[in-house]
């Protein structure tokens, strides 16, 4: 099997979708997962004013409005969190992705000084930070805040990842990548624009340019930019289409070269990392 193919089928891609029943597929899925599990309440999601989040706290934000109503039990909530460093250069962007969503709780931690006190003991330790691991630091410092909210409130942490992302590996390895949940994994970019237009979306949210906006020597990075291809010939590429050449080989590039991003911690029985 050609390794296009081969990729497809392990994100579970589908080159055209039913909207309104993938986004049927994303809210059941959650609400089948706290259904079987009772004892969690609380869906947790970090809210940074992107296409991603957005969509996928509108979904969470459905899913457990269904149940309260489902259930008649009050004690199931949505908490989106907000999670600057300092001050967010789109901050109204994310004040409109909350708006659309709704949330039932919102909660905003500041990252800054957690970041750079990290960073002061860790140079204490002798290692100096760079800009792109400081990155990650960020990353990982939401990721915990996170966690720490769930835990307090009988809840799970849901990811962001889709299919774009997870073929390149575009996301801080425990950090936007530690989650429980990832309701949205199965879609590629413009699957999940699709799916907010439909949801009655403010289109500037989905329209934007992507960025992680990791980097205090490069803020705002375009994640195209970043990844040397653009989204839609990622889309394509997961469609099945014969895309740019040069533009595939930078694909499977990525995919083979974040593959550890993609598994559990590597034990003696995997073989993966030898070919």
């Amino acid at each position: 099997m050609a390794l296009q193919q081969k990729i497809i089928e392990a994100l579970g891609v589908k080159p055209v979708i039913d909207v309104k029943q993938e986004i049927r597929t994303s809210v059941e899925f959650l609400k089948s997962y706290l259904k079987t599990y009772p004892f969690i309440k609380t869906l947790v999601l970090g809210i940074s004013g992107g296409q991603d989040s957005t969509l996928t706290g509108k979904l969470a934000q459905t899913a457990i409005s269904e149940l309260r109503e489902e259930t008649a039990n009050p004690e199931y909530t949505f908490i989106a969190v907000r999670l600057p460093y300092g001050v967010q250069a789109d901050e109204q962007d994310c004040q409109d992705a909350i708006n659309f969503i709704q949330p039932d709780r919102v909660l905003t931690v500041n990252i800054k000084e957690a970041v750079l006190a990290s960073e002061k003991a860790l140079k204490e330790a002798g290692i100096t930070l760079s800009d792109y691991i400081r990155g990650n630091e960020k990353a990982r410092e939401r990721m915990k805040a996170q966690y720490s909210i769930a835990g307090m409130n009988a809840g799970v942490v849901v990811g962001t990842d889709h299919a774009a992302e997870a073929i390149t590996g575009f996301f801080t390895k425990y950090g936007d990548g530690g989650t429980d949940i990832n309701p949205i994994f199965r879609l590629h970019k413009g699957q999940g624009k699709m799916l907010l237009k439909a949801l009655g979306c403010p289109e500037h949210l989905y329209l934007k340019q992507p960025t992680a906006d990791l980097e205090d020597d490069r803020p705002g990075l375009q994640d195209e930019v970043a990844l040397g291809v653009t989204y839609a010939q990622i889309d394509a590429y997961l469609e099945g289409q014969s895309i740019d050449p040069a533009a595939a080989r930078i694909i499977e590039g990525w995919y083979q070269k974040t593959e550890h991003k993609r598994r559990p911690p590597i034990t003696v029985f995997d073989e993966f990392w030898k070919k």
